[in-house]
């Protein structure tokens, strides 16, 4: 018989909410977490892979333990992206939909400070927080945070990595008898590091079923090319997966920037994101993603944290990452909730020797993705090229009597006859193009 949430000791108010909300059986690290983090007093670290359902494992007995009679922050949540952040802090207020006593605050970068300082006057349960913002406010002594009993590190392996400084600055705020609770993906050496640091020694470690869970559903793939042909074996399985949204990791945001133009040129549904980026553009291009207007979405690994979008059927390491934990996290953007996906990785020759280092490391095994031919490389630029000109919005400039002499050249012609002489046409210049690049490709060699 399954464990139900009842059997966790969560109290009917949050089983009420999660009834409404169609959550009834909980994941592994759920059913392992929340007792623990209910009935014992002592810090905590949960090792889980992402998209196994770690903001409820936190926040339902979080909720459950906070005193509505006491008016003070009791607990902060830290989240290394405001992405991060605003879906951890959405998931609360569905949990605590039957508990309106609790408030909750979201206080982030990106968005006026203002309104936060405003809000924070009024009574506050829970703080929703980035490093930057809440160091910043801790500045300007617009929030106490010194009386606190639970401190909260979610996707703490890219906390102290990415935003380490902001973080020590913070826990030389709080209280020394708080409890800690960290959530994690991977148990890299800083987080070891921090746990010695800033965690009990008593300290109760969790782990949910590492060897499966993190990579259950996803299908791991390399595929092996030349610098040349990087980007249109890549559109070519993009076009191949025509209709289903996924995710392409870049290493920097200057390669963002440069595959994202390259898509909008060829007129692929996408967009990018990255720390560069005002937070406006982020949150509208993250909210034409979430809602299904844009397939694609180019980002950096960091601007990518938070990012839970139940529908992602794939993810593209256009770049292998630089670390285990990294690919950890881009392929854990895929099979969310129960869900299959694919994790296709794009290497180089002198790469390939890495795939058996994630291997032995990740537990995980790749499959060789066929490479398409010159052929099918060929016929897929050739329908992209027509997606362009159906797409390509008409020129409200060009004067009737030019338009009528073009169409006096072409009224004979069935629409099968045009098409036909179009595709020669562009097949010709194709061809033109290839033979022309061969030819200088060889004068090169012989120099």
């Amino acid at each position: 018989m399954s464990t139900t949430f009842s059997d966790l000791g969560l109290s009917k108010s949050i089983q009420i909410s999660l009834n409404t909300l169609d959550i009834s059986t909980p994941t592994e690290i759920q059913e392992k977490a929340i007792p623990v983090i209910l009935k014992n007093e002592q810090d905590v670290v949960a090792l889980a892979k992402t998209g196994t359902g770690k903001t409820a494992a936190f926040g339902l007995p979080l909720l459950q333990l906070i005193d509505t009679k006491k008016a003070q922050i009791q607990a902060v949540i830290l989240a290394p992206t405001r992405e991060l952040g605003q879906q951890i802090s959405a998931n609360l207020e569905a949990f605590a939909q039957n508990n309106t006593e609790i408030s909750i605050a979201t206080i982030c970068g990106g968005i006026p400070i203002k309104p936060q300082i405003e809000a924070l006057k009024n009574t506050t349960h829970i703080v929703v927080a980035t490093p930057g913002r809440l160091v910043d406010l801790i500045k300007r002594n617009a929030i106490n945070i010194k009386e606190i009993s639970h401190f909260i590190l979610d996707e703490a392996d890219e906390m102290v990595s990415a935003l380490k400084e902001g973080l020590d600055e913070i826990i030389k705020e709080i209280p020394k008898k708080r409890r800690t609770l960290l959530f994690t993906a991977t148990l890299s050496g800083a987080i070891k590091q921090l746990v010695n640091n800033y965690m009990s020694k008593s300290v109760i470690t969790i782990e949910a079923n590492m060897a499966t869970t993190g990579h259950q559903g996803i299908e791991h793939q390399f595929v092996v090319v030349e610098p040349i042909e990087k980007l249109e074996v890549l559109m070519h399985f993009l076009n191949s997966k025509e209709g289903q949204q996924g995710i392409i990791f870049c290493k920097t945001k200057a390669a963002v920037n440069k595959l994202a133009k390259n898509l909008a040129i060829n007129k692929f549904s996408s967009g990018a994101i990255h720390g560069s980026l005002t937070q406006g553009i982020r949150d509208r291009i993250m909210g034409q993603f979430r809602d299904g207007h844009i397939n694609i979405l180019v980002a950096t690994d960091l601007a990518a944290r938070g990012i839970d979008v139940k529908d992602v059927a794939y993810v593209v390491n256009y770049h292998l990452p630089d670390t285990y934990d990294n690919y950890v996290h881009r392929s854990g953007r895929t099979a969310r909730a129960g869900a299959k996906g694919l994790a296709l990785t794009v290497l180089q020759q002198e790469e390939v020797f890495e795939i058996p280092e994630f291997e032995a490391e990740l537990g995980i095994k790749f499959n060789q993705y066929q490479k398409a031919d010159a052929k099918s490389i060929e016929e897929n630029n050739g329908l992209i090229w027509a997606k362009k000109i159906f797409k390509t919005k008409p020129n409200r400039d060009v004067s009737e009597e030019f338009k009528g002499q073009i169409k006096t050249i072409f009224h004979h012609l069935t629409k099968e006859e045009l098409v036909d002489k179009i595709l020669a046409n562009y097949l010709a210049e194709t061809t033109a193009k290839t033979t022309k690049t061969e030819v200088v490709k060889k004068k090169k060699k012989r120099s």
